[in-house]
């Protein structure tokens, strides 16, 4: 038989969004679980003229994707209570969680519309939602980006 002494911890509030995937809610720092979201500081690529006659020219310009995965979560939680479900903390002691605001949850959200990417190193579990938002283009996968964890290490 197995037996866990992992107790899940619940922490509701109204949180204050730190970027793509940190929050703060009342005293818990708080990490979304198995997503990376742009740093702030992090720019991306993003075309916006393309001129297909012939050659297929497309011209891109940097924009503050750290930012941007910033709003949409800002925009998303709209200043509601929410509800994270913690099993454990990082190195760094923030606690892991997987947030909902009512029945979304948002850890999943934020990858599936490109907001944020899978952490394929810590978990598999939104592999499937980052590929969605691959194929279809959406968020981060619109134009040229790398991934946050590489990002870090070279800067």
């Amino acid at each position: 038989m197995f037996s866990t002494n992992i107790l899940a911890q619940e922490i509701i509030g109204v949180p204050k969004i730190m970027d793509g995937d940190t929050v703060y809610i009342n005293n818990y720092k708080i990490r979304l679980e198995g997503i990376d979201a742009p740093e702030m500081k992090q720019k991306c690529k993003k075309v916006f003229l393309k001129i297909a006659v012939i050659i297929g020219l497309n011209f891109s310009k940097d924009y503050a994707c750290g930012m941007t995965s910033k709003k949409k979560l800002i925009n998303k939680i709209d200043n509601i209570k929410i509800m994270c479900i913690s099993l454990s903390k990082d190195r760094y002691k923030r606690y892991l969680a997987t947030c909902y605001k009512n029945d979304i949850e948002l850890n999943k959200w934020m990858v599936r519309n490109g907001h944020a990417v899978a952490y394929k190193r810590y978990s598999k579990k939104y592999v499937q939602d980052e590929n969605y938002a691959k194929k279809n283009k959406l968020g981060l996968w619109q134009g040229k980006f790398i991934r946050p964890e590489k990002w870090r290490k070279l800067n």
